[in-house]
């Protein structure tokens, strides 16, 4: 367990968001969040397992979300980790609108928006991706074998002013948005994928099992 850290100027609390399909989770998503949290100084980081990612429509191995959410619940415990399926209670499709309605509905929480060196490949392809920075900062993990096309995209070009350098990372709650920081992590090969390969009936383990939802306490 991280220790206690204060909360931000004006008692807001700082909490990480790391969206993704969770399909299932795995201990690098674990790994991964604790590592961001500990160089954040963040209370506390949301999973938001996704209802549907609309840049994989069309995948045929998704698992119902039911089941990913309980893998991402088994795989955040004993850790200020909460996974929670909000989006689908809130009826948002895109990361933006489910940011802007996160920031509406917590006006008590402060929020950092987490994601991989491969989402930062691909970010200019998300709907209003700029509004998405301009909303809250973002924390990209740098994972080997996207961190150099990750730094040539075309995201990273329209970034490239409001890079925070990554000592100042403990500092994102003071920081104006746009800002971006780049956390370089030792390499994990788990993955999401090469578990479906080896075991694809993986949620089958949760067929059944009643699952409440970590944030708004709703039972899927």
């Amino acid at each position: 367990m991280l220790e206690e850290r204060s909360l931000t100027r004006g008692g807001r609390k700082p909490v990480g968001l790391l969206g993704g399909s969770f399909n299932p989770a795995h201990g690098g998503h674990r790994s991964i969040t604790l590592f961001a949290m500990k160089a954040l100084r963040l209370k506390e980081c949301w999973w938001l397992v996704s209802p549907g990612n609309p840049l994989k429509a069309g995948a045929t191995d998704m698992a119902p979300l039911d089941a990913r959410l309980a893998s991402a619940q088994d795989l955040s415990r004993a850790a200020p980790i909460r996974a929670t399926a909000i989006e689908r209670t809130m009826q948002t499709r895109y990361t933006i609108d489910t940011l802007r309605t996160l920031v509406n509905r917590y006006p008590r929480h402060q929020f950092v928006w987490i994601m991989g060196a491969d989402n930062l490949e691909n970010f200019h392809r998300w709907r209003q991706w700029r509004e998405i920075a301009r909303l809250m900062p973002i924390a990209v993990i740098a994972r080997p074998g996207y961190t150099q096309s990750a730094v040539a995209s075309k995201a990273m070009a329209w970034f490239g002013r409001f890079v925070r350098p990554r000592n100042q990372s403990v500092h994102w709650t003071k920081w104006s948005t746009p800002a971006l920081v780049i956390l370089r992590y030792r390499s994990d090969p788990r993955s999401a994928s090469n578990i479906r390969r080896t075991t694809p009936n993986w949620h089958s383990d949760y067929a059944g099992h009643i699952v409440r939802d970590d944030v708004t306490r709703e039972l899927l």
